[in-house]
């Protein structure tokens, strides 16, 4: 039995997919926070680079891949589609189900496929300096690895709790040369505020987008997202397009597309391009994102217009927000605890495109480990949410004796979270419930 299914390099995508394209309507416009009206992409251009902007809202169906970006994502690019075997045996489910491996990156996760894109732009626009957050750190490492290779400064504020919990991954975008903060920090006015109120805060991705754009603003740096915006789904639908042609390679099309969701962006960049392939085909395919109980945004969140980050710095989305003053529990999934969505996956949420389900930690945990005994590879503790939902679908599946053809967005390898697995393993993880 066929386990690993690779393609060729020359057959890596040219063109991001751009799901605006097909939207029967179009998103809610961005407001400016002052005015509450519409703001225009010119205004954003004082943060985001001007070819990103355009990007946000062109309704072009497909863009191309600078030939620049390629032969960077060509040192991991295309990543691997696997078969889950050994966990359909341990399962005994009629499921088949496959994994879309993520962790093949050079910093271990999806992160990088748009770090590249968005260092390039910035680079090719004059950019000397980026600024960032980051949750649990995969963002910040990917765009560290970016900026190195472009040449390009970067300035990243870590959430402190993940800071904390996670040094490897604090001395990973050491090592390729960018400054790291924890946040909240006494070094901008938004980091100093919350310290005032909270001395022990853990800190938020909303409170260190905050600093970081304020940070950006002050010095006359860009700054760079790593989630939420369209243009950074955009630059994610490689997944999605390359997964499509390893699952034809298997001789199968996915009835479930799993993923975990903190933003939006890995889940969106594997399932926007099949979700278009399967309407072009008339094939029904289930679009499942799995969230933490510890920041449940799509299954309790409200659905208005919020800001992005706690000092109200940002431009308004209307996405499922829990609140942009939100500080959720110090969980180890550090990238799924933020308060807003990608506008894109609420809309499909609102749709009935996309089911939203939240899980408890220690469920996660729990088959993360099995799937860690099973496949040999350690989930990080984001992408274990999306394990833990397959899980549970092919576990129905066993009780209903029926085949489904599963197919996980497998965002990044656990090999810097293993606090997480030491916590799990001792029995000091906590129910989230």
């Amino acid at each position: 039995m066929e386990r690993i299914f690779n393609l060729n390099q020359h057959q890596l995508p040219t063109r991001w997919y751009n799901v605006l394209a097909d939207l029967d309507r179009p998103l809610d416009p961005p407001l400016d926070p002052r005015t509450q009206e519409p703001l225009s992409p010119e205004a954003l251009t004082a943060l985001f680079a001007k070819t990103c902007v355009e990007q946000e809202v062109s309704t072009d169906r497909f863009i191309d891949i600078p030939p620049a970006v390629q032969d960077i994502y060509q040192l991991w690019r295309p990543t691997p589609v696997y078969r889950a075997v050994n966990l359909e045996r341990a399962l005994d489910t009629p499921a088949h189900i496959y994994y879309k491996y993520e962790g093949a990156s050079p910093t271990g996760s999806h992160k990088t496929n748009t770090a590249v894109a968005q260092a390039y732009y910035n680079k090719i626009e004059g950019t000397k300096r980026l600024t960032t957050e980051t949750g649990a750190g995969q963002w910040g490492s990917a765009l560290s690895f970016a900026c190195q290779a472009l040449g390009i400064d970067l300035t990243v504020f870590m959430v402190k709790v993940s800071y904390e919990q996670k040094p490897y991954r604090k001395a990973m975008i050491e090592l390729y040369g960018a400054e790291i903060t924890p946040s909240p920090s006494q070094r901008t006015h938004a980091g100093r505020a919350v310290l005032a109120e909270d001395p022990d805060s853990p800190g938020s991705l909303g409170i260190a987008i905050s600093e970081a754009i304020e940070e950006a603003m002050a010095t006359g740096a860009k700054y760079s997202l790593g989630s939420v915006l369209n243009h950074v789904l955009l630059h994610q639908t490689v997944i999605g397009q390359e997964a499509l042609a390893q699952m034809d390679l298997a001789g199968e099309y996915p009835d479930a597309v799993v993923g975990c969701v903190g933003g939006g962006s890995n889940f969106g960049g594997l399932m926007l391009p099949i979700l278009y392939d399967s309407r072009n085909r008339g094939r029904q395919v289930e679009f499942i994102a799995a969230e933490p109980t510890a920041c449940p945004t799509m299954t309790k969140g409200e659905v208005r217009y919020d800001f992005g980050d706690e000092a109200e710095l940002t431009p308004l989305l209307r996405m499922h927000t829990l609140g942009h003053k939100f500080v959720p529990p110090p969980i180890h999934a550090g990238g799924l605890r933020y308060h807003g969505m990608a506008p894109i996956i609420t809309r499909l949420v609102e749709d009935g495109v996309v089911q939203p389900v939240a899980f408890d930690q220690l469920e996660v945990f729990n088959d993360a480990v099995m799937f860690a005994r099973a496949e040999g590879i350690i989930p990080a503790p984001e992408t274990a949410h999306a394990v833990h939902a397959a899980v549970e679908l092919a576990r129905d599946c066993a009780r209903r004796d029926e085949k489904k053809v599963i197919l996980i967005g497998f965002s990044g390898h656990g090999h810097f979270d293993m606090s997480a697995y030491t916590a799990y393993l001792s029995g000091q993880l906590v129910s989230t419930r």
